[in-house]
C-alpha cells in the first residue's frame, strides 16, 4: 500500500470530547511501552513494512481510537477530557532506525541444562553501542508525539525491533497490549476493506462510571496507613481542583537503571514449593524480592529502613462487570506496609502469607475508595509516590505482573514476536514479570539503582532460583 494513502484513514476521524475517568488522570505524565522483537524466517524483503504498519495503526485510530490523536484538556464542567479535532490531530510520530551492527550483537544468551538456549535484548548495551543513545517517550508536552513507534533494522540481521510508547492518561498496561493486538489485525487485513474487529475496544469512561455508582466504598488498609504517616503535611486541593492539577503535571521520565533477572519454570516451581507450595509463584517470588531487596537496601545505605513496602497492581476488569475490553486505566494498587525488622526476622513463608493478607483481598469496594482518595484526598496518593522508594527510611518492591498479556500474538502478518524485551519505565523499585516463550520461564525487569544491584545480585538466595543477565 502506498505511502500517499496514509493519511485517507484518519481523514474520517469525527470532532468529539472524550471525558476522561479520575483514573485516567491520575496517570498523566507516565507512559505505557512495549518493546517487540521480531525475526523474519523466509527472507521476506517487505517484512515488518514500515508503509503496511503505519498503515495499519492510522486505520485502527480512525475506526475504533481516535483517542490517540487527541489533546488533553479541561472541559466546561470541569473533568478532564481529550479532544479531538480533525483539523488539529495529534499526529503520531512513526520512524524507521538503522543500526551499523547486528542484532544479536546486543543479545545476552544463556544455555540452560535441559537444553533450550535463550536469548535476552540488552537494552542498556543497545544504547551504549547502537548509535541511538534513546528513544522517546509518549508525552502531550510537545506537539505531535503523544503515540511513538520506532521500526529498528539491523545490519545483516533478520531481527527487527519495534518500539511503541503511549500517554498511560488514555491505555493502561491491558488496554495498551489490546491496542496493539488490535492494530496488528488491522494490518494483516488492511487489504480487505470490510473488515470488522473480532473484539473491538470500549471507549466509553461512561460504563466505568456508572458501575462505581453501584459500589459502596471500603479504604484499605494501605490508605489509612499513608494518611496516618503524612498527617501533618497533606496536600490539600479542592476536589473541583483536581483535573486541572493532574493535567498540568510534568512528564516523569523513565528510570534508566535497568537489570534483567531470568527464572526457568524449574526454578520458579522449586521456589513456590521452597517458600509455601500453598501459594501462588508470585507471591512466592514477592517474598523472595522483599527480603533480598531489603538486605541489599540495608547494605546499600548503612541503615534500617522503617518501613518496606510490596505493591502490585491489580486489573479491576476481573472483578467488576466492566467489560473486559475496555479501553481506558481500570488498574489500581494493593499495598502492603510491612515493618522491615519483621521482613528480615520472618521466614520467606511468613513474609508471603502477610504480603497475601495485604495484597489480595482486592475488590471494587477498594477500588472505589481509591477513586475518592485521587478525587477527594489527593495528599494520600502524593505520601505514598514519596514512600514507595528504595531509601534509608524505606524498602520497595512494586511487581507488575504482564506475563498473562497476549504480548506474543501481536502478528502484523509475519508471525508473532520471537522476544519480548521492556523499554525503560518509570520509578524506582518497580519490576515488570514478562513471560518468556523461548523456555516457558519469566524475565524480571528490575528499575534498581547500581549501587543496590551491585549488592543483590551477590544474594546467595536469590541465585538459588534466578539468573542475572544484566
Amino acid at each position: 500500500m502506498p505511502a500517499t494513502s496514509l493519511n485517507t484513514y484518519l481523514s474520517s476521524i469525527k470532532a468529539q470530547d472524550i471525558e476522561l475517568g479520575t483514573i485516567d488522570i491520575a496517570t498523566f505524565g507516565a507512559n505505557v511501552d512495549g518493546m517487540y522483537i521480531y525475526r523474519n524466517t523466509t527472507d521476506d524483503a517487505e517484512f515488518m513494512s514500515i508503509n503496511r504498519i503505519t498503515n495499519g495503526l492510522y486505520k485502527v485510530i480512525a475506526d475504533y481510537y481516535p483517542i490517540v490523536v487527541g489533546r488533553p484538556s479541561i472541559g466546561k464542567n470541569g473533568k478532564g477530557v481529550i479532544v479531538v479535532d480533525p483539523d488539529n490531530l495529534c499526529m503520531p510520530d512513526i520512524a524507521e532506525l538503522s543500526v551499523e551492527l547486528p542484532a544479536e550483537h546486543f543479545f545476552e544468551t544463556r544455555n540452560y541444562k535441559n537444553g533450550d538456549t535463550v536469548k535476552f535484548f540488552n537494552l542498556r548495551k543497545f544504547f551504549r553501542e547502537s548509535g541511538i543513545s534513546a528513544l522517546p517517550e509518549a508525552t502531550f508536552s510537545r506537539d505531535h508525539s503523544a503515540a511513538i513507534v520506532r521500526l529498528i533494522r539491523f545490519k545483516d540481521s533478520p531481527y527487527v525491533v519495534l518500539y511503541i510508547s503511549l500517554p498511560h492518561v488514555i491505555f493502561d498496561g491491558t488496554a495498551a497490549v489490546a491496542l496493539f493486538n488490535n492494530w496488528a489485525e488491522c494490518t494483516r487485513n488492511l487489504d480487505n476493506p470490510g473488515h470488522k474487529l473480532q473484539n473491538p475496544p470500549v471507549n466509553d469512561r461512561k460504563v466505568v462510571r456508572d458501575y462505581f455508582d453501584t459500589v459502596t466504598a471500603i479504604v484499605p488498609p494501605h490508605t489509612k496507613h499513608f494518611k496516618d504517616l503524612g498527617a501533618e503535611s497533606l496536600v490539600k486541593v479542592p476536589p473541583g481542583a483536581i483535573a486541572a492539577l493532574l493535567l498540568a503535571a510534568p512528564d516523569i521520565p523513565a528510570f534508566e537503571e535497568q537489570h534483567l533477572l531470568h527464572f526457568t519454570a524449574e526454578k520458579l516451581e522449586q521456589l513456590r514449593q521452597d517458600v509455601d507450595k500453598a501459594q501462588t509463584t508470585n507471591l512466592a517470588l514477592a517474598a523472595l524480592l522483599t527480603k533480598t531487596i531489603l538486605q541489599a537496601n540495608i547494605q546499600t545505605f548503612n541503615s534500617m529502613p522503617t518501613w518496606s513496602y510490596v505493591m502490585f497492581p491489580y486489573d479491576c476488569r476481573h472483578r467488576t462487570e466492566v467489560p473486559m475490553t475496555y479501553s481506558g486505566n481500570l488498574s489500581f494498587s494493593a499495598i502492603a506496609p510491612l515493618e522491615s525488622q519483621t521482613v528480615l526476622d520472618g521466614s520467606y513463608k511468613e513474609i508471603a502469607r502477610v504480603i497475601k493478607e495485604h495484597c489480595s483481598k482486592v475488590s471494587s469496594e477498594y477500588a472505589k475508595s481509591l477513586i475518592y482518595t485521587v478525587e477527594n484526598e489527593i495528599g494520600v496518593l502524593f505520601q505514598a509516590g514519596i514512600s514507595l522508594c528504595n531509601s534509608p527510611d524505606t524498602s520497595y518492591v512494586g511487581i507488575s505482573n504482564v506475563r498473562y498479556m497476549p504480548m506474543h500474538l501481536i502478528d502484523f502478518g509475519y508471525g508473532g514476536p520471537d522476544i519480548l524485551s521492556s523499554a525503560y519505565f518509570i520509578r524506582e523499585g518497580m519490576q515488570r514479570i514478562y513471560s518468556n516463550k523461548q523456555d516457558g520461564g519469566i524475565d524480571l525487569f528490575m528499575n534498581v539503582k547500581d549501587d543496590l544491584f551491585e549488592y543483590l545480585k551477590k544474594s546467595d538466595e536469590l541465585l538459588e532460583y534466578a539468573d542475572v543477565i544484566f
